[in-house]
């Protein structure tokens, strides 16, 4: 067990491995959204020209969901890598290979220029891309969380979790100021690659500092005390001995994916299918939004601990349902204060800051990364593949659908509140299998 005590105060080298770390994060989310800004702009620049604008729209929006579908692939292929050589050299490999990853799409040629073969590589590299950026979500919240007191837990995995939204009004404001300085056709022609090239110099940059970036203690603990016949075999060890706590895992990012997908990203494209708001108020209301949401992630990762988690997830997710309907009736009635009413469902949104901790917990050392990218990959590769097609068609029927999803979503938190309220305690960090 590591020397210092679970009561421990975070020391300079803690705080410095999470700023690290939230750093590469809110990265991180900027690079995976890029395809989701630019994909009517990378349909018409990699395939054929179609004559249909909603044709390019549906490619567009197949080449970002393609990076839904290659997660799991890395979080399962690679994930397990860490559980055996350790989380700073897989920490390593996912930003040298996200940041060239991005940098060869920088670069690739057109349709015009080398036909087929461009959509063919483009494909091929945003699976890598895919791939590498499911690995290191997870491995994120793993890094800081085998580096800190247990205290700070719960809080140091909030900080994570609330980073990838700092990503998110990132991209927001650079492709603000990316469409307002360049031309639609200055776009197409080169004004695509800038974002590639700048979202790799910004992935790499963190490396500077690497020098000063430690192996977990945990790791480095479980390490030391293997006998030295030891075999590591993560995988086939998860589900032999780990099958209740993946379907827990499982259950609690469906959660968190849910309400990050339809409150992150889709409830913008989901409200104008139906309602009818001012252009400019909506997209500051939905920005003052996300906001909110990373003080709530961060409220929630303070107030939680491991000995609280159900009654906090219980009363969190009974008030995020409750403003979530508030939210839509609101709509329904007028939208006139629509300000107040996205940031505080930003802030009841918050409550996914407070899960990574709890899923941190289900699984052991030797293979909580595995673990974890198994349940994280798997769930977001459906409902980042699902989710949009199957709300959106369900909107232009319901208005209220996304609001009933987010209630059902809410139910399915409240039971593992429940749960987890009734739980006597989660494992030991530490604890080896």
């Amino acid at each position: 067990m590591p020397s210092r005590s679970q009561y421990a105060l975070m020391t300079s080298k803690d705080r410095n491995m999470v700023l690290f770390t939230c750093y590469s994060s809110a990265i991180a989310f900027f690079d995976f959204l890029i395809y989701l800004y630019l994909a009517e702009v990378m349909a018409a620049t990699m395939f054929p020209v179609s004559s249909d604008p909603n044709t390019a729209k549906i490619q567009g929006l197949a080449l970002f969901a393609i990076g839904y579908v290659a997660r799991p692939l890395g979080g399962v292929i690679f994930g397990r890598y860490g559980d055996i050589k350790g989380r700073k050299p897989l920490l390593l490999i996912s930003i040298l290979v996200t940041a060239a990853s991005l940098f060869a799409m920088g670069c690739l040629p057109t349709y015009a220029q080398w036909g087929l073969a461009a959509p063919a590589l483009f494909i091929v590299l945003r699976i890598i891309h895919g791939m590498a950026y499911g690995l290191y979500v997870p491995l994120s919240w793993v890094f800081v969380a085998e580096h800190v007191p247990r205290q700070y837990l719960s809080v140091g995995c909030s900080y994570v979790t609330a980073s990838f939204f700092v990503g998110v009004l990132f991209s927001n404001a650079f492709f603000l100021w990316l469409n307002s300085t360049l031309t639609t056709e200055q776009l197409a022609d080169y004004g695509w690659r800038l974002p590639f090239f700048i979202a790799a110099i910004l992935t790499v940059l963190p490396l500077l500092a690497w020098r000063w970036i430690e192996e977990t203690p945990f790791f480095t603990q479980m390490k030391s005390s293997r006998p030295s016949d030891y075999v590591a075999k993560p995988f086939t060890t998860l589900f032999k001995h780990c099958k209740h706590a993946i379907f827990i895992g499982l259950v609690l990012t469906l959660i968190a994916s849910s309400i990050t997908t339809v409150v992150v990203i889709l409830l913008p494209d989901l409200i104008e299918l139906r309602f009818t708001l001012d252009t400019d108020l909506f997209g500051f209301s939905h920005s003052l939004g996300i906001v909110f949401m990373i003080f709530g992630c961060v409220f929630y990762g303070i107030i939680s601990n491991h000995q609280n988690f159900g009654k906090i997830l219980m009363i969190g997710s009974i008030i995020l349902i409750a403003q979530m309907l508030a939210f839509f009736y609101h709509l329904e009635a007028s939208g006139d204060y629509i300000l107040i009413m996205y940031a505080l469902l930003g802030f009841c949104a918050g409550i996914v800051g407070m899960i990574p901790a709890i899923l941190i917990q289900l699984f052991p050392t030797n293979v909580r990364l595995t673990g974890m990218a198994f349940c994280y990959n798997v769930t977001y590769g459906i409902v980042g593949v699902l989710i949009p097609f199957g709300l959106g068609y369900a909107t232009l029927y319901v208005s209220f659908s996304p609001a009933l999803y987010i209630v059902f979503i809410g139910f399915i938190a409240i039971i593992m509140g429940i749960y987890f309220y009734n739980l006597p305690e989660l494992k030991r960090i530490n604890q080896v299998i």
